[in-house]
Parts: C-alpha cells; structure tokens; sequence
C-alpha cells in the first residue's frame, strides 16, 4: 500500500546527500539499503523506511547487534534509485528487530500467509502501512520452541506467554563513556530546511539473548563498527597507534616527456624492513595513451582498526585530466598488484555531463562519489561535477543545477554537519594547455572565486573574490566534523584564506591569514615570481598545516593552535626555481638571506618543484612528489623531463615543529623500465590527511 507522499519529500529525495547506509556488522561489503531484492519482497518500492523523507524524525541506532542473517531480512528501501540521491534508512529499534523474527516464523507456519498482528502505536516491520511484504525466514532456521514466536502477539494463552522472557532482547543499562567517545553526536546535517539528528558514527551495542535465530554474537566495542572510516577526526583513540603505512599508490604519466607509452598507477614499498623499501613494486598500465593521471581519490569505505589492522579501501577512483576518462581500480583484492574493475569513457562524460578536463574526487556521504571538473567537452571553462554511483561505479550525471555552474572549477571539500560544500577555481583547460602566458592575466583565464555550495540542495549560494588573477586552486576543512572552517591556497597569489561560518545564519565569510612574499629575480619569464601554491595538507589533529610552494621550491609547516594566524614552524626546501646555480637570479628577497642549494638524496638531485603532499596517520611523515602539470612541468622545469620525478619523504616534528628530509628515502621515478616518467598524487590504503571527515 502505498502512503500519501511528504511535501518535502520532493526537495529531499533527489538530494546530494541522502542516507549512508548502515552496513551489516561482520559481513563486509553488505548494505542495509541494497535494494535489489525481487519483487515482492523488502525489495519492492513504497514509502518504507529509508524513504528519504526529512519531515520523518530520524530515531537514534539504539537497536541491538544483528547478525548477517536478520540484517538482511531487515533490509530498509532505498528511494531514488535512479535519481542522484538515495533514501536514508530510519533506525531500527529493538522492538521491531525482536517483532520482525516473530513476523519471520509466522510467515513460514502459515505458508506465507501474513499473520495477524495486533494494531498499536508501534508497528513492526512487515506492515501493509509501511509498503512492506512479508518478511522471508532469518537465516538458520526457526530454533525457537513452538508458540513462542506468537507469544508477542497474544496475551490470552499463560503457557505462551511463559516462552516470551526467553526471546526478549536484554539492554543492559549503557556504561559511562568518556567524552571522546560519546555513543550519540547529535548531528544537524542533510535537510534542505532545517538540521535534523542523525545517527553517531559510533555504535553502542548492546548483549543480546542467545536463544534469538538470526541475532546475537558477543558483546563488542562500540569502535568494532563505524559509519565512516575511524582514522578521521574526531578519531578513534587507536588513531595514532595505527599501523604504520606499507605501501603507496602514485600515478604516473607519460604525456609531455616524448615517450608515447601509457600513464600508470604505481604501488610503493613503504615498509622499512622490507627489502624493496622505496622502490616500485608494481605497475599498473592503463589500456590508453596520454590520459594525464593527475589526482586520485577513495570510493566509498566504512571501516575502523580493529586488532591493530586497519580497514582495507577497495576502489581507487582515477579521474584524467586531459582525456576525461574515468578509471576505477580495485586494490582490495591485491593491495600490492591492484587492477581495473571499471572505465567510463569520455564520450560517456561528454554526452551525458558536457564536462571535461576532470580533477578532484571525494566520496559523498550517501556512498556515491563525486568528481570535480575544470571545464566542459570543448576545454571552455566551466565547474561542477559529475556523479558515480557509490556502488556500481556508472556515471549518474551532473550535482549541481546547469544554471549554476561556475566559470571554472579544480578542488573542493564538504562539512556534511554543517550542509556545506566549498570549492575553489581553476584555470580555462584550452588556454592554459599551452602553457602558462603572462599575456593571459586579466584576461579571465585563471579563476578567482571561492564558491560556498548548499551540500543537500546542490545550490550555490555564496561566491567569494579572492582577487584577479589569485587562482585560487586547494580547498582543505579541518578534520573536525564539527569545526566550520578551512582554508584555501590560491597559487599566483601566494595568499591563504581561511573561510569560516560567521555568526549570521548560514553565512559564511573569509580572511587572509596567509601571504608568502614574491621574489624580484631576473632571467625568469616575469620580473617578480609569485610564490605558487599548489597543495595543502592538514594533520588529522588539526594541529598542523603543510603548504606546498612548486615555484620557490620550499615547504611549509604551519601551527594552528590559533587558526586565525597561523605560525610558521617549520621549513625546508626540496628544489624549485631559485636554487644556487641555476638560471634564476634572485635580486630582492623578504624572507632569505640568499638562495638555497640545490637538494641531493641517494647521490641523485632532484629537479622540480614540490607539487603534491600526502600525510601519514600519525603525522610524522610527509610524503611529497614534484611534478604539477605535464605541459607546465616541461616549460618551468625541463630537467625534470629527462631526469624524472622523485617521490621524498620528511619527517616531521609533532612536538616542537619542524621538517627534515630522510635522506635515506627516494623513490627515483627516472629509472622506470620505459623512461622517465612524472609522478603527482600519492594515496596511502591505511588512510590519509586528503580524506574528507564523514558524519
């Protein structure tokens, strides 16, 4: 039976954002909300639960631990299958998880038929209101004695209602936690209209009865399951006794080096006792030339460390930034030898999205995955982003409304608890593929806004100008799911913004809290060289900033403990444009005394700029790689081209501050076995500071 649809239901359904679904605890991979059940079964469409609709009080996840066989009876719908969204699961309770075995072995005594039930306030599940059929049998059969599954719903017979205390779900009384582990973070997130509570990402779980088929198992951690990966903030205490990082996975080009061979994803030996400790393990070839693998980013995970093991993530989402293909890579399976599991086209990209030139992606809260874009099929500029879906990894088409796209588009972040999506500019991909051209400022060619997006409604509703020509390019929140400020880079400019929820009501606003200082050099193509901020990284404490200057070569450490001004702590250069030596002069400098020199690791020097951070768990690695942009890298840095990228590693001071290259790390990516190639983004499969905080 179909109910009345919500007024609201409309706004809400199709909404970025959705429901996360719970996953089934001890069964990897295994959604509450699949909805691919047959027909007439919890499968079938109605307004059930997960519907989506935010006029519905979503209930808190008191319920008890289930067990693969009721959570997959209990599975809630999904609404909006076909649309961008998805329908959030409501919360079971333990009535309805104790009614819903009851409901399980009436339907089987009276084949199939479904039973009677006595009307009250609290409805199980299995409801004709509810759009539900009858629920199939839990898993392992019916064990319980005769009559007791009716001894819930008749009151008449004393001898059933003896049977009735030996199925009742115990809760014991909940124990006292510390602050850092609070069972219910109340959270006002995904409405359009207004925030509503949603569940915590940590679970209590209560001891169930042993004599309940389909429920039990011992009585575990709240930490054993969580609804969003555990190694973000606010972290579960093991955070910081992680295991440390094995292996890494780059990507690699070939485009712009005269080799026409393909790019690939490479897989790095992190382990020091490992005899290949900083070397290329594996090689992972794309089936295409000149794709341009830039950046790279997780598909949807859910996992906390558990016995000292850290979750796995299964899929490497690849966009390319020349090409528009889309690769997805499962590294699940073999962590040291990953695969491709999926490719989406660009001519699938061009015709469903007219988008092109993609860069940034991050997993969205309801499971799917959004990438963004620099421009659209012909290389104009223009924002946005694309939607895969969270689990089959096909293109489900544009986020935001066409009408408000923005003129161009690179990075971008979210705070879910806050309804938020920041995104920064970027450049016009036709023009600035030539090459960088000081003709081309003031020209509309590099981008200068920061837009403030309504994360449920996918509507823009701020835009902020950061000054002409400032191009601004990394966005990064703290970690902090309930901080409501970040900070962006803007590369020609050398500034840093900090942008931060004013008192108004949904209001938002930015300072500049960071200005690195153009140098005066002579033999360059422009008389002063901007400090060129390419990347940025935030520990997961939020204690600590890292910037990446490519241009002047430097590396930055920055202490937040007042995040409206950052102190500089700590500093070290690992190439750039104005090393001793080189081709560059520098004739007035504000901050050095004179230029650096030129850095050797492993009797190699290393050419380039630092261009891409990665961070360990714990914070006391900085991982680093030195190409940009291929065509950029080749006009700014031609011995980068022959010699080859390097990937580095600094060890980082989490007391005092401070950075310090280890010199007995370089992965030398000149020496790869079809010439030198460039290497850009690095991820790390345990989990890294580049991962949006989920709620």
């Amino acid at each position: 039976m179909e109910a009345a649809p919500c007024p609201a239901r409309a706004e809400a359904a199709p909404g970025g954002l959705g429901g996360r679904f719970l996953r089934a605890p001890g069964v990897p991979g295994s959604p509450l909300g699949d909805p691919a059940g047959p027909a007439g079964t919890l499968g079938s469409p109605g307004p059930a639960l997960g519907s989506g609709c935010p006029c519905r009080e979503q209930e808190q996840f008191g319920g008890a631990r289930a067990g693969p066989g009721a959570l997959r009876a209990l599975q809630p719908l999904r609404a909006g299958r076909g649309g961008l969204g998805r329908g959030r699961p409501r919360a079971l309770r333990l009535g309805e998880l104790q009614r819903a075995a009851d409901l399980g072995a009436d339907w089987r005594r009276g084949g199939g038929k479904k039973p009677q039930r006595r009307a009250g306030p609290s409805q199980a599940l299995g409801s004709p209101s509810l759009g539900l059929a009858a629920l199939p049998p839990p898993l392992g059969g019916d064990k319980r004695p005769p009559g007791a599954a009716r001894a819930r719903h008749s009151r008449s017979s004393p001898e059933t209602a003896a049977a009735a205390p030996q199925l009742r779900l115990l809760r014991p009384p909940p124990a006292p936690r510390p602050p850092e582990l609070q069972p219910w973070l109340r959270v006002r997130a995904l409405s359009p209209s207004r925030l509503r509570p949603v569940p915590s990402r940590l679970c209590p779980v209560p001891a169930v009865a042993p004599g309940v088929p389909g429920l039990g198992g011992p009585l575990r951690s709240g930490l054993d399951r969580c609804r969003a990966p555990c190694y973000e903030y606010p972290s579960c205490p093991d955070v910081l006794k992680a295991p440390r990082e094995e292996v890494a996975y780059v990507t690699c080009t070939y485009r712009s080096t005269g080799i026409e061979q393909p790019d690939f994803l490479a897989t790095v030996d992190l382990n020091p006792r490992s005899c290949h400790y900083g070397q290329v393990i594996h090689r992972l070839p794309m089936p295409n030339l000149k794709d341009e693998l830039h950046c790279a980013g997780w598909g949807p995970a859910c996992g906390c460390f558990d016995g000292g093991a850290a979750a796995k993530r299964t899929k490497l989402v690849l966009p390319c930034l020349i090409s528009s293909r889309i690769y997805v890579v499962d590294v699940g399976s073999q962590c040291r030898a990953p695969r491709i599991c999926k490719m989406i086209e660009p001519v699938d990209v061009f015709w469903k999205c007219n988008k092109g030139y993609l860069s940034v992606t991050h997993p969205l809260p309801n499971g799917d995955v959004l990438v963004a874009n620099m421009g659209d099929a012909a290389g104009h500029g223009k924002g946005g982003f694309v939607v895969l879906d969270g689990e089959t990894f096909e293109l489900k088409g544009n986020w935001e409304n066409e009408c408000e796209a923005p003129p161009t588009g690179h990075d971008f972040w979210y705070q879910a608890r806050h309804n938020v999506l920041v995104s920064s500019a970027g450049m016009v991909p036709r023009v600035a593929g030539r090459g960088f051209n000081p003709d081309d400022l003031k020209k509309g060619v590099f981008g200068r806004r920061l837009n403030v997006w309504n994360l449920s409604c996918r509507s823009l509703t701020q835009c902020f100008d950061l000054g002409e020509d400032s191009l601004p390019m990394t966005v990064r929140f703290l970690h902090n799911p309930e901080a409501a400020e970040g900070y962006v880079g803007c590369a020609l400019s050398g500034a840093i913004f900090r942008f931060y929820k004013s008192c108004e009501r949904d209001n938002w606003a930015v300072e500049e809290v960071i200005r690195i200082p153009a140098k005066d050099v002579s033999g360059w193509i422009m008389p002063k060289m901007p400090a060129f901020i390419v990347d940025l990284v935030i520990s997961q404490d939020d204690r600590f900033l890292y910037v990446c200057n490519w241009l002047h070569g430097d590396i930055r450490q920055y202490e937040l403990s007042r995040s409206c001004k950052p102190r500089l702590v700590g500093q070290v250069f690992v190439g750039g444009s104005i090393l001793r030596g080189g081709p560059v002069t520098v004739c007035r400098d504000e901050e050095l005394k004179c230029q650096p020199e030129p850095l050797v690791v492993k009797c190699k020097r290393v050419y380039g700029g630092p261009a891409a951070l990665q961070l360990s768990l714990d914070g006391k690695r900085l991982y680093v790689t030195n190409s940009f942009y291929s065509t950029w890298d080749r006009q700014f840095y031609p011995s980068l081209i022959k010699e080859g990228s390097v990937m580095l590693q600094l060890d980082v001071d989490t007391d005092k501050g401070g950075l310090s290259v280890n010199k007995n790390f370089l992965v030398d990516f000149g020496k790869e076995p079809n010439g030198p190639c460039l290497a850009h983004q690095i991820r790390l499969p345990g989990g890294d500071a580049k991962s949006v905080t989920l709620p």
